[in-house]
């Protein structure tokens, strides 16, 4: 099993990066923004795929997961066949791949096609993110310099996501809701043209032998719990939705015992015994879950309760983006004077700050519209700052504490609790809301069956019902959803919340200097620079 390989002492030389390296980074940042926008650029389309589509509720939380389940149940696969084929190799395998099946999801034509082209780009997507950041190792040998570039990479993570609902919100003024997936194809040849230009090749120089029944354990395992939890929302505790938890957990649990017997694992999980390791990876999975838990919501509260056109509405997520890379590039340089417990513990709780401020909304009339949105908006804000701040430095965590050659592998599993972060924020905090909606939702008697059953799915079947129904019945079921909606909204703040600040505290104990182990990592990590 590999173990973490010795560190550079101080007195080593170490080449530093110039002008071609730090163009390379430019160029690295794209597929990053691909990735991330992608996340949640889709979180806008969903009043205008609920209308266009009609997919049920089970659907539409589909159409946003399978993408980020496809990337987390791959990742870890996809970084090892890096480390032996050749990072940038399958980056511009995978940039291809994505670009063309951006280009079909942008017509598909029903719920489940569109369903099938998100898992798609899922499986191209997972081939470019272990790639950009095991190609950063490479490029900046030099501690200081990588944890700048490392910043950037988590801005650039951090606010594309935060960007991914303006950007959705620009679209969807003008085009239609497949807009959202075909601007991702000149990106696309952006990357084809550049990096092989400006990004040399990498590779490991003793990569592990590819397993196929660890990657097909990892994505099952990942599949049956969150169709799991997906089910228990929407129609309680049955034997279907219990029993793939259950077969989840069990192929996770058979998933991590062969990674012990293998003499060449796919995923080290021996680095898990490293306090700072182990740490980081919950950190960055409950940054990121916050985040994504947040734009579920907020993006049809915004929409389809208080009424906003999808530019407004993203334009006011947009602080929250430019925060989000702020904070990313001032952690580099708070790194140098804090201690790293201290640090990400603080990202977390401004994510409970976030969900603290948006807890309190309720229903809005037309009174009270503006004061939610600027709630809103604030509550974002404080929630982009954590997560900025503290996926920069579990990002640097991580890749510090692994050897070279296993790179793309670690930042493997960064990633992959990223995306296993954006999944969870959507299916949990997701489906907890829609539990709330579907629970206190009243659907009025003039309503046939087919309507009562597409109100009670989602907030945009009820909004599309409401159009099609008598102008009494229509405004009390417009009025119903929308309250029950707020509602559902409050209940999720208050669970992220308490998820968040849970993960501080779990955060702090594990990483605080005097935890066994922690010094083992090396100074800077958690210690002051130099101590």
């Amino acid at each position: 099993m590999t173990t973490p390989g010795p560190r550079t002492s101080p007195e080593t030389p170490v080449p530093r990066a110039g002008a071609r390296q730090w163009a390379a980074l430019a160029v690295l940042m794209l597929p990053v923004l691909l990735i991330s926008v992608d996340t949640t650029v889709l979180s806008f389309a969903v009043p205008h795929l609920s209308t266009a589509l009609t997919p049920t509720g089970t659907q539409l939380l589909w159409i946003v997961d399978g993408y980020s389940l496809a990337i987390a149940g791959l990742l870890v696969t996809m970084g090892a066949l890096g480390d032996r084929s050749g990072r940038r190799r399958l980056l511009l395998v995978g940039a291809a791949g994505f670009g063309a099946v951006s280009a079909l999801a942008a017509f598909a034509p029903s719920a489940e096609t569109l369903i099938a082209a998100r898992v798609a780009l899922g499986v191209f997507g997972a081939t470019l993110m272990p790639s950009t950041l095991a190609l950063l190792r490479s490029v900046f040998p030099d501690r200081e310099q990588r944890r700048t570039a490392f910043a950037v990479w988590a801005g650039a993570f951090a606010g594309g996501a935060a960007l991914g609902p303006v950007v959705g919100g620009l679209l969807l003024e003008r085009f239609w809701w497949g807009s959202v997936f075909l601007v991702n194809v000149p990106v696309v040849v952006l990357v084809l043209v550049l990096v092989p230009l400006l990004v040399r090749e990498s590779r490991s120089s003793a990569p592990v032998r590819l397993d196929p029944l660890s990657a097909a354990l990892a994505t099952a395992a990942m599949t049956g719990v969150v169709y799991g939890v997906k089910a228990l929302a929407d129609h309680g505790p049955g034997a279907a939705p219990l029993a793939a938890l259950a077969v989840g957990v069990a192929l996770g649990v058979a998933f991590v015992r062969r990674q012990t017997t293998l003499a060449e694992p796919l995923l080290d999980v021996g680095l898990f015994r490293l306090p700072v390791f182990r740490t980081a990876v919950l950190a960055n999975l409950m940054s990121i879950c916050g985040m994504t838990g947040m734009l579920f919501a907020v993006s049809q509260y915004l929409q389809l309760v208080l009424g906003l056109s999808p530019v407004r509405a993203g334009l006011l997520l947009l602080p929250g983006a430019v925060v989000s890379v702020g904070a990313g590039l001032l952690a580099a340089r708070l790194a140098r004077r804090a201690r790293l417990d201290v640090l990400i513990a603080t990202g977390l709780l401004l994510g409970t700050a976030g969900y603290a401020v948006a807890a309190t909304l309720g229903p809005a009339d037309d009174g009270a519209a503006t004061r939610s949105a600027v709630q809103l908006a604030v509550a974002f804000v404080v929630l982009s700052a954590g997560a900025g701040l503290a996926e920069t430095l579990t990002n640097d965590a991580i890749l510090s504490t692994a050897p070279a050659d296993r790179a793309g592998a670690a930042s493997a599993i960064s990633e992959t609790a990223y995306e296993v972060g954006a999944v969870l924020g959507t299916t949990v905090l997701g489906s907890l809301l829609n539990a709330v909606y579907t629970a206190q939702v009243r659907v009025p008697a003039a309503a046939d069956a087919g309507q009562a059953g597409a109100a009670a799915e989602t907030l945009g079947g009820a909004v599309e019902v409401a159009g099609q129904l008598p102008g009494a019945a229509g405004a009390q079921l417009l009025d119903s959803a929308r309250e029950a909606f707020a509602h559902g909204l409050d209940t999720t703040a208050v669970a992220g919340a308490v998820l968040t600040a849970l993960a501080a505290l779990v955060v702090h104990r594990q990483l605080r200097p005097r935890a066994r182990g922690v010094r083992e990592v090396g100074a800077g990590v958690v210690t002051r620079s130099g101590s």
